[in-house]
């Protein structure tokens, strides 16, 4: 039998298969056993699971022909597997839970859990799916949310969990941390002076997290440097002072040599794994107030509206403009934020007692 079945819409970069990534293979450790399900490809994170011991399954599935199919597949899984929970992840990943659930044998011997991931979405693009699930909110034993934003939200879209939680993302402290050898090395391999003030911003190219913003923030700073890390960031047109490197999987080495962590999304970010990962290596955050960014900042940095990019450029600025020494001892204050309420056990914790609970 199986602790916990996972399923997702698909395993690319993003913030919610990092988390799934770092909690199931948390949990594997502490000796629940987990099994991840991709709705779509194998995706970059499918690797990182097996390889941390939680096998994977792929379902393929590229179109609405091949949901059916899908379906019984994962059906299939469960009857084979056996598992005492079935979680979903994101809009997709948690229909197709839920009617596994439902459809698989053995319904009350196990639980479903739905995982909420956004707040605010754009309901020009998202709100079909938005309002399927929420029509049928009420089969979750337990919707957990990552945000307080989030969970209001879909709330007022609806929803009706029997019960809901709310678990921020935990951030792996060991991994993103304050590392002077590293961020001078960085700097080096980068071309970056070591006196330069850099403002790193960690998103896909996705409506959702609004680069264009950023890019014209950073235009109005032009004496700092700005890196765009990110899938799909090669192919976008960024300011002179602005250094586009595409997808990276040293991310953490990043946040080292940086200064600055910038968020500058549009809308529906939940919990933002960028800053809190930014945080808890040093760095101080600039984000758009959007999901629980103003909670996950508090006091350690500022917070602007979403699209204003005159804002967004000031509050680079003003950061920029602070002395080394003090700019440093802010980004340790938002580390200490981190370590105290945002922290990778502290999550793996919350959501073990959950599963326990089933």
């Amino acid at each position: 039998m199986t602790a916990t079945l996972h399923v997702i819409s698909g395993l690319g970069t993003g913030g919610a298969e990092t988390t799934l990534v770092q909690l199931a293979g948390s949990l594997l450790a502490r000796g629940m056993s987990q099994h991840v399900v991709s709705l779509g490809s194998r995706g970059t994170f499918a690797d990182d699971l097996e390889m941390r011991g939680v096998p994977v399954t792929t379902l393929g599935i590229r179109s609405a022909y091949g949901g059916p199919r899908g379906i019984w597949r994962l059906i299939r899984l469960v009857g084979l597997l056996q598992p005492k929970v079935i979680q979903g992840w994101l809009y997709h990943g948690d229909l197709m839970a839920a009617l596994a659930h439902q459809l698989a044998p053995g319904r009350r011997q196990r639980r479903l859990f739905w995982n909420l991931r956004a707040s605010n979405m754009d309901m020009a693009r998202y709100g079909w799916i938005v309002r399927l699930c929420a029509l049928t909110s009420s089969w979750p034993d337990v919707i957990v949310a990552n945000s307080q934003a989030g969970a209001a939200f879909h709330t007022a879209q609806g929803y009706r969990p029997r019960r809901m939680e709310v678990i921020a993302n935990g951030i792996d402290i060991k991994k993103f941390r304050p590392d002077a050898a590293e961020r001078e090395q960085i700097r080096v391999e980068l071309g970056i002076a070591p006196d330069a003030v850099v403002a790193v911003h960690v998103a896909r190219v996705d409506p959702m997290k609004d680069h264009a913003t950023f890019y014209a923030a950073m235009a109005l700073n032009p004496g700092i440097i700005g890196l765009s890390v990110g899938r799909g960031t090669k192919q976008l047109a960024p300011p002179p002072n602005v250094r586009a490197l595409g997808q990276r999987s040293d991310v953490e080495r990043l946040y080292a040599g940086a200064d600055i962590v910038v968020s500058s999304s549009a809308f529906g970010e939940g919990f933002s794994n960028t800053i809190a990962e930014g945080m808890s290596a040093g760095l101080v955050p600039v984000s758009t107030d959007v999901g629980d960014a103003r909670l996950i900042v508090g006091t350690t940095g500022q917070i602007v509206a979403a699209g204003d990019s005159a804002a967004l450029a000031a509050a680079i600025a003003a950061e920029a403009g602070q002395p080394l020494e003090q700019r440093r001892e802010r980004g340790l204050e938002a580390r200490k934020r981190v370590v105290g309420s945002f922290t990778l056990d502290q999550a793996t914790n919350s959501f073990a007692h959950l599963y326990l609970e089933a």
